[in-house]
């Protein structure tokens, strides 16, 4: 199934999403990686405020490029989503609702996915200037001296995404290869 959907979002929203779906993404969407994570976390253990609502919120996990003349964004390929695994439990139960990333997710992760009642979406990997196409505007929030990793604002229309871990539990990394395999023995 394909389905659109609008930040901030919603437990209701997402609820609908089955591991495998597409999502057509519009509306705000935050970047973090890393070194931002990291930022964020002293911030929340110091009892200051993020840089933004993190409720209903959709954080992106890439380190774009720097824009060409005429362009709002250079390549804005997703990162390995792993590396923000000891920070994302916290996180979303602060009320995330969405990250887009590549690769799998750890436990702690997928048990914090299902008790939120959030999801995470793959973007392409190697497909920066295509993930970049759906963005609108961008603006540095947070941070501006960690360069490509500084928070940043984005609008985007109809960003393509594929559901990988959903509210329920499902896991593509899991049904993917099991549908693949049974559809091998049904021949």
């Amino acid at each position: 199934m394909q389905y659109e959907l609008h930040t901030p979002l919603t437990r209701e929203a997402l609820s609908v999403l089955q591991a495998g779906d597409t999502v057509l993404l519009s509306g705000t969407v935050y970047t973090a990686r890393d070194a931002a994570h990291g930022r964020m976390m002293e911030l929340l253990d110091a009892g200051k405020p993020l840089p933004f609502d993190i409720r209903g919120a959709a954080i992106y996990y890439v380190g774009p490029t720097p824009e060409r003349p005429g362009q709002v964004i250079g390549a804005a390929g997703p990162t390995t989503a792993g590396r923000m695994d000891k920070f994302t439990p916290r996180l979303l139960d602060l009320g995330l609702a969405c990250m887009i990333g590549k690769g799998k997710r750890d436990a702690a992760v997928k048990a914090a996915v299902v008790k939120n009642g959030a999801v995470y979406l793959a973007a392409l990997g190697g497909a920066g200037a295509l993930m970049a196409a759906s963005i609108r505007s961008c603006e540095v929030i947070a941070w501006p001296d960690l360069g490509c990793e500084a928070v940043r604002r984005l609008t985007v229309q109809d960003m393509p995404l594929t559901v990988l871990l959903d509210a329920h539990g499902g896991d593509l990394y899991e049904s993917g290869p099991a549908a693949y395999l049974q559809s091998l023995s049904a021949d």
